[in-house]
């Protein structure tokens, strides 16, 4: 049985509780990372830039993982990061409702040579995507990599396509 909000993940979002970024309002922070623009959509398919865990100008987790942030902190940096990816997908096309699909995130996580739990890592936006969206809607594909640096000193960025209405 699907739940019945599952249709709705707008008003799901918001019996949730989630503090999901306005961009039309406060503005896509991936402008002050450098030349780019939030989205490009092609027919049903919206690529979304690089998201990250950020709230506002404020990154919520620094750090390399394997040293200075947990597992746990990873997966938290990655759930913002799902937030902000939420955001994304309401300023190129209004509504979480409008999403049929999650195709796939190419998720990257620095950390040390050493660490090898970076799918622990992403499952703090999967299984966002899969609360808001339902497993049908919400669980795409998804590659992760650990890296040695991302810019500002982040843990955790994302870099999402969706299918929509």
């Amino acid at each position: 049985m699907t739940h019945p909000d599952m249709t709705h993940p707008e008003k799901l979002a918001l019996q949730m509780g989630l503090d999901i970024p306005d961009f039309d309002r406060d503005g896509y922070y991936g402008a002050d990372y450098g030349t780019m623009k939030p989205y490009h959509r092609v027919g049903s398919l919206l690529f979304l830039s690089g998201h990250v865990a950020q709230i506002g100008a404020e990154i919520t987790h620094k750090g390399r993982l394997g040293r200075d942030v947990t597992v746990d902190q990873g997966y938290l940096a990655a759930r913002q990061t799902g937030l902000n990816v939420l955001g994304g997908i309401r300023q190129a096309v209004g509504s979480l409702d409008r999403v049929k699909g999650i195709v796939r995130s190419l998720n990257f996580v620095v950390c040390t040579p050493d660490f090898e739990e970076v799918h622990k890592v992403s499952s703090g936006l999967s299984d966002l995507f899969v609360e808001v969206f339902g497993p049908e809607r919400g669980l795409g594909g998804r590659a992760t990599i650990g890296v040695m640096a991302l810019a500002n000193g982040v843990c955790f960025e994302t870099w999402v396509t969706v299918e929509v209405e």
